[in-house]
């Protein structure tokens, strides 16, 4: 995988946090990176697959890190879902 170098301005406490020679094999890299990722993926900007190819790893890979840091991969709430199966019955009903 080829890399880039980027510059970016982040508060001086947060330097440490970040490395000069990202190997690619560093799990905390990994997540760092992922979550750099995410605003763009919540945001719908990038999807999943995209993100999971940036970060040279399988899409359900990136799903599970997500989900392992509290970001789960569906975001509907109870009300949302109690919609959704109303709206399934409702279309079963008239194709019956």
């Amino acid at each position: 995988m080829e890399y880039a170098t980027i510059q970016i301005t982040v508060p001086k406490d947060m330097k440490t946090y970040f490395t000069d020679n990202y190997s690619g094999e560093s799990n905390e890299d990994l997540e760092r990176n992922a979550l750099l990722l995410y605003p763009y993926v919540y945001k719908k900007v990038i999807s999943h697959g995209r993100a999971a190819e940036i970060l040279g790893i399988k899409k359900l890979d990136l799903i599970d890190l997500y989900d392992d840091m509290g970001f789960p991969y569906f975001d509907m709430d109870i009300t949302d879902v109690m919609q959704d199966i109303q709206t399934f019955h409702s279309l079963k009903k008239i194709k019956t």
